[in-house]
């Protein structure tokens, strides 16, 4: 069975696709080849999108913001968009969800965790589609 290979794209890449790639990465890694980055990378992932993740049991090893133009369109299978807006012209043709996420960036404690368990409902949602998909 051949991995989906899925772009999780928000505004900074220091919170929402950060989280849904490492949901993706620990619980969907026998569908999917997940990655994330931002419209306008931040310079750092948050320091509460690590202790938000950590309380899950997921370890976040020296996550990075990384810019969509990193990304060759063609290597591309699906995109999540998060980030609450369009998708630059070029990767316009992929097939695209959109999760309307809460950006948390600079909220309380309870919004990042808010969002994190929407994330990881809808990333086990994905995976499980993928997972079907796949036995078929």
């Amino acid at each position: 069975m051949k991995k989906k290979r899925v772009l999780f794209v928000c505004i900074g890449n220091s919170c929402r696709s950060q989280m849904a790639e490492w949901f993706a990465k620990s619980y969907g890694a026998d569908v999917m080849d997940p990655a994330s980055a931002g419209m306008a990378p931040a310079a750092i992932v948050a320091e509460e999108t690590k202790q938000t993740m950590l309380e899950k049991g997921i370890r976040m090893v020296d996550p990075f913001p990384k810019g969509i133009v990193e990304f060759d369109p063609a290597a591309v299978d699906l995109i999540v968009n998060i980030s609450g807006s369009g998708m630059p012209r070029a990767y316009r043709g992929i097939e695209t969800v959109v999760w309307p996420v809460e950006d948390p960036i600079g909220k309380k404690e309870a919004v990042y965790i808010k969002v994190r368990d929407q994330l990881e409902t809808l990333v086990m949602r994905l995976i499980l589609d993928l997972r079907r998909t796949a036995s078929r």
